[in-house]
């Protein structure tokens, strides 16, 4: 069957299983020359297919115990994130950290270890995870920790499902007394402000921005940056409190159609982010909005990826140093104005500390743009990569779905052990994507 991720591109043709059983599972593991695993599909570019054999986890979804005390969840990996919500925020916790979509599987959240509006302060998934189930090449299953098999435990978390099959995992959540979150919005007028309210408020628990990245001149990187908290009961009204996990349902939209090239023109994109600034500045102070407004604002527009056009999107998705984050991001920001190939979708995060062996993040800034895939935009994509190799960033390669070999290797000096590693397990010739062989993981 064909095949993509979120970004619809590459599309590959791919042979696919769905076990629906460890054995099953196992089978697979020791038949198959090489195979990948895949959650929900929502890695933008080609990390989770193998066109030999691309493994469907969604049937390993079962939630196996939970530690009210704790906080601790001991699930599957195809349980979605959402289902986790769905489950627990009603008895009063909430995942730790969440990405963007809560369409996302357990073992997906894992293996692009996955950070969310609250990496400065509480860091990436790996913060609460405790342990991983995961299987060998040889079918066994290891059970790995940051006291036991370490070095499997940090590969594994950002390894892109590349050191085995994620069977299971035992993850903290964060208690919580409402379905609510107290926002505050601030209206930034160019990136030197958006950044300076940033480090201003590294005491508060979520903070993004989105980012107008087709402004110019005094306007270049205007921002509306949103500081988030978990509301409180005494936060709410008295009929809210009454039932403080209480939202009503949102109405859901869906994008019936590939949207014609043409609607995705520099006139279009300029006016929507001036329109978008000029309504959100209107409304800067603080507000309550529920969870799922502010966590994932995007998941009430059902395929929103086909806004995009037939051909797919490409999301260009950079971590630059916090000591070269403003010359960087105005470098960035500059080159996507004078191409006029802006994104609806641009959003800029302040990332905290973090050491790992070949996760995304490190401490400093994350700018993430989608645009259409057409030649143009992929000849400005490989200009992208140059000014953030030159600045000393790396690309999120859960969001890659282009980049060269030559790139990922002269941006990323931690390549190097982990392919070392893959090799010293054997994981090299067994779990193999599209995407690894393209970047020679």
């Amino acid at each position: 069957m064909k095949l993509s991720g979120w970004g619809r591109y590459p599309v590959l043709e791919a042979r696919t299983h769905a076990p629906r059983s460890v054995d099953a599972l196992r089978e697979l593991v020791l038949s198959e020359p090489s195979l990948i695993a895949r959650g929900n599909g929502r890695a933008y570019g080609d990390s989770a297919i193998n066109i030999s054999a691309t493994v469907e986890t969604r049937h390993l979804n079962r939630m196996l115990a939970f530690h009210p005390v704790s906080g601790q969840l001991v699930a599957e990996a195809g349980v979605l994130l959402g289902d986790i919500i769905s489950a627990f925020l009603s008895r009063g916790w909430f995942p730790m950290v969440t990405p963007g979509t809560k369409f996302v599987t357990l073992g997906g959240a894992i293996a692009a270890d996955v950070h969310g509006k609250n990496h400065h302060k509480d860091g990436s998934f790996r913060a609460c995870v405790d342990w991983i189930d995961v299987m060998m090449p040889d079918g066994e299953i290891h059970r790995c920790s940051r006291q036991d098999d370490a070095a499997l435990f940090d590969h594994t978390l950002g390894g892109m499902g590349l050191t085995g099959i994620i069977l299971r995992a035992a993850i903290r959540l964060r208690p919580v007394e409402t379905a609510w979150i107290r926002q505050t919005t601030i209206a930034a007028p160019n990136l030197k402000a958006a950044m300076a309210a940033f480090e201003a408020t590294q005491d508060a628990t979520y903070s993004v921005a989105w980012i107008d990245c087709l402004g110019t001149n005094s306007n270049l990187g205007r921002s509306l940056v949103m500081l988030g908290e978990h509301a409180t009961r005494n936060d709410l009204s008295p009929q809210q409190a009454q039932a403080p996990f209480q939202i009503k349902p949102k109405r859901r939209f869906t994008v019936p159609i590939d949207f014609p090239a043409f609607t995705l023109n520099s006139l279009a994109m300029r006016g929507f982010n001036a329109l978008y600034y000029w309504a959100g500045a209107r409304k800067t102070g603080a507000q309550l909005v529920d969870w799922d407004s502010y966590f994932y604002p995007l998941d009430a527009i059902l395929g929103w990826n086909r806004i995009y056009g037939r051909k797919g999107f490409a999301q260009f998705q950079c971590a630059l140093p916090l000591d070269r984050s403003e010359t960087g991001l105005t470098a960035l920001l500059a080159e996507i104005a004078k191409a006029g190939s802006g994104s609806f979708l641009a959003v800029l995060k302040r990332f905290g500390k973090q050491e790992s062996a070949f996760s995304f993040p490190m401490e400093g800034y994350t700018l993430a743009l989608d645009f259409p895939v057409t030649p143009r935009t992929l000849a400005l994509l490989d200009r992208l990569d140059q000014i953030m190799i030159d600045y000393g960033g790396r690309i999120y390669l859960a969001k890659d779905s282009r980049m060269s070999s030559a790139t990922l290797r002269a941006s990323d000096p931690r390549v190097s052990d982990f392919h070392a590693h893959r090799n010293s397990q054997g994981f090299t010739s067994r779990f193999r994507s599209a995407q690894s062989e393209r970047l020679a993981l």
